[in-house]
């Protein structure tokens, strides 16, 4: 069993989400107990098998399989609720503004950003959002997605926000042309091509602290100790600059 703790509304949302998703097919943790113990929000999930573990060299197949899963949850019709609000990008409650004032690449991206608004969805599809998809949020076994986890940033969006969230944590993983297999293995799975991809990429992009040192632990525990925090940024800053591009 894990235990995991937290404030009330992560822990709600959280279980919420499991539920919805694991109904909707997605492999997920299943919930055993939720409660409260001496003023800490508590919810214990059965275990995923599995590793989450990142590989360093490019695995087509698992990023096509991750973009699969991006348009699986897109499709899963849910109600915006209390227990899963209504999300335009992933981590809402963390915010870059402040660290991001005065550049202009990431000016540029913002002004983009507030004068469009959420566009109305890739093609359509609408509905549950993990809202914190990246590699180290995955489980793995022989090569096959074994579930996601850590559902607490969960809600109702648009399916470009779990797309474009893998989007730059391959190209920050892997450096040119690994979002384009996410996006291939998204287009796959939904049967039609993605709209809005630009904007998305750059909403994402918006989600990211500057610089990426204060991530970069975080990435090497899951097993990219080759990557320094200097290569992230700067993939992930060229990965701004081409959505940006894309975009114009």
């Amino acid at each position: 069993m894990v235990v995991k703790v937290g404030v009330r509304e992560r822990v709600v949302g959280e279980v919420a989400a499991l539920g919805v998703a694991g109904a909707g097919g997605v492999a997920v943790p299943r919930v055993v107990g939720v409660g409260e113990v001496g003023g800490v929000f508590v919810v214990v999930n059965t275990v995923v098998v599995g590793s989450s573990r990142i590989p360093r060299g490019v695995d087509v197949g698992r990023l096509r399989q991750l973009g699969s899963v991006a348009a699986r949850l897109g499709q899963i019709e849910v109600e915006v609720s209390e227990e899963l609000p209504l999300r335009v990008r992933s981590i809402e409650d963390v915010d870059f503004a402040v660290e991001r004032r005065g550049v202009a690449v990431w000016e540029a991206a913002e002004e983009v950003v507030a004068g469009v608004g959420a566009p109305g969805g890739l093609v359509g599809l609408v509905g549950l959002v993990h809202g914190d998809l990246w590699q180290g949020n995955t489980m793995w076994s022989g090569g096959v997605l074994s579930g996601l986890v850590d559902w607490d940033a969960a809600g109702v969006g648009s399916s470009g926000i779990d797309l474009a969230s893998l989007r730059i944590d391959a190209a920050i993983l892997y450096g040119d042309g690994a979002a384009d297999v996410v996006l291939e293995g998204w287009e796959r799975e939904a049967g039609s091509a993605a709209e809005d991809v630009a904007y998305w990429d750059l909403v994402a992009a918006l989600s990211t602290p500057p610089d990426m040192g204060g991530w970069a632990s975080t990435i090497q525990e899951q097993g990219r100790e080759d990557l320094a925090a200097e290569v992230m940024t700067e993939r992930r800053d060229a990965f701004l600059r081409a959505a940006l591009a894309e975009w114009r």
